[in-house]
């Protein structure tokens, strides 16, 4: 009898089925929520596990995202949906600029609000998409795939790879593609879920997770943030103003009205009025941001520079 050569494919951890969960439909809903928030956990534990990769791929990203690069999601999904929401929300909370995120998802715009789960397969719109921005050497970019193995996510990264760009692969099976596809493959394997193949859930969470930890880290390492607030925020709405006058007082030592003074002076911009309060000349603060890439703490502890917030009269 001839033998079959062919290799099989490894299985899909994420499309297993878990046996402790054959009869999920018919337990209590206690038990149900109870099985659930255990997956839940579990996923954070194997982003927890997955530290020491995430900690190369943001070693990795910081030098090219302060030359200047851009920073690129791409997946297909709920695995796309996810790297979006993580992407977008850079804009108001650290003040990333618009053009300098990328945000590519199977299917386009529609897939955003609908299933469009033909669009994972072209590997040759993923290519198109992503070679439509012309990446480069400064460029950084995500591929999310809870299987590893989603065509239009690895094809897109495959390609960015090719023009030079850091590409960081994660996905949520040991053996997926991606990881193989991307220059930095993060695993943060979470196993069947209690719903088999319904990777929304303990899998998307350890997408959202890891995501987080990268780009929130990054921030935090590009100097959108000090002392723990969001320095960069952008301001456009009554609750913002507040929180940004609350943020002034808090790192500068200055009085409600002071802050508030300093935020109409500078557009309501943090940073800059914490400079103000901190007793920096107006004339000053755009020539500081730029010499120290826009560190507030290095700026604030430059030699010379005041120490102590200036509380002249209101």
């Amino acid at each position: 009898m001839t033998q079959n050569s062919t290799t099989p494919t490894p299985p899909v951890a994420t499309e297993g089925q878990d046996p402790r969960y054959a009869d999920v439909d018919i337990w209590p809903v206690a038990s149900v929520l109870d099985a659930l928030v255990e997956s839940q956990m579990g996923a954070i534990a194997a982003v927890r596990a997955a530290t020491p990769a995430l900690e190369c791929a943001v070693n990795s990203a910081l030098p090219r995202l302060l030359a200047g690069g851009r920073l690129f999601y791409v997946g297909a999904g709920t695995s796309g949906r996810i790297g979006m929401q993580d992407g977008v929300e850079l804009l108001p909370t650290f003040g990333w600029a618009p053009e300098r995120l990328v945000l590519l998802l199977a299917g386009g715009r529609n897939a955003v609000h609908q299933a469009a789960e033909g669009a994972e397969d072209r590997e040759d719109v993923a290519r198109s998409d992503i070679m439509a921005h012309d990446p480069g050497p400064d460029d950084v970019v995500l591929g999310i795939a809870a299987s590893g193995s989603t065509p239009y996510t690895c094809a897109a990264v495959g390609a960015a790879r090719a023009a030079g760009s850091l590409t960081i692969g994660i996905a949520c099976n040991r053996h997926g593609r991606l990881l193989d596809v991307a220059e930095q493959g993060i695993a943060v394997v979470t196993g069947p879920e209690v719903i088999s193949g319904s990777t929304r859930l303990k899998a998307g969470t350890a997408q959202k997770a890891a995501l987080n930890l990268i780009s929130t880290t990054l921030m935090i390492r590009m100097g959108h943030a000090y002392r723990g607030q969001m320095v960069d925020m952008r301001v456009v709405n009554a609750k913002l103003r507040q929180r940004a006058c609350r943020m002034v007082q808090n790192l500068s030592g200055c009085t409600e009205r002071q802050a508030f003074d300093a935020l109409e002076a500078t557009g309501f911009n943090v940073k800059r009025a914490v400079m103000i309060r901190s007793g920096i000349p107006m004339d000053q603060i755009e020539a500081l941001l730029v010499a120290h890439d826009g560190n507030l703490r290095s700026i604030l502890g430059q030699a010379g520079a005041p120490r102590q917030a200036v509380n002249g009269p209101e």
